[in-house]
């Protein structure tokens, strides 16, 4: 079997990928700023903040949920999401190399 046009990158470049691939949807982005706002919350919750039906807030919820940006834990018959700290620390690792090598680097 052929490789992927990722396995010519590694494992963090990939991983990078995943979540800005995730965070390219403005839904995705609302569904984020909510939770920051509100801390934890369940789908109907944030089905109530967005102009989007329940399946694909549900939809946005799983793709988020796939690559790391939010977690989600079981109450009664809802889920509870929030914010995964661990995902979006690695962001900021990610990004502020890149913004301290660009704020030290003179371009053409």
């Amino acid at each position: 079997m052929g490789a992927t046009k990722t396995d010519h990158f590694t494992d963090h470049q990939n991983q990078i990928a995943v979540i800005a691939k995730a965070l390219g949807h403005p839904a995705r982005i609302a569904i984020i700023e909510y939770l920051l706002k509100v801390n934890t919350c369940i789908t109907g919750d944030i089905v109530n903040e967005l102009p989007l039906a329940q399946p694909t807030v549900s939809q946005h919820l799983k793709e988020l949920k796939n690559a790391g940006l939010i977690k989600g834990s079981i109450e009664g018959t809802s889920v509870c999401y929030c914010i995964d700290e661990n995902t979006f620390g690695l962001l900021k690792e990610y990004f502020s190399k890149i913004i301290l090598t660009v704020t030290n680097q003179k371009c053409c």
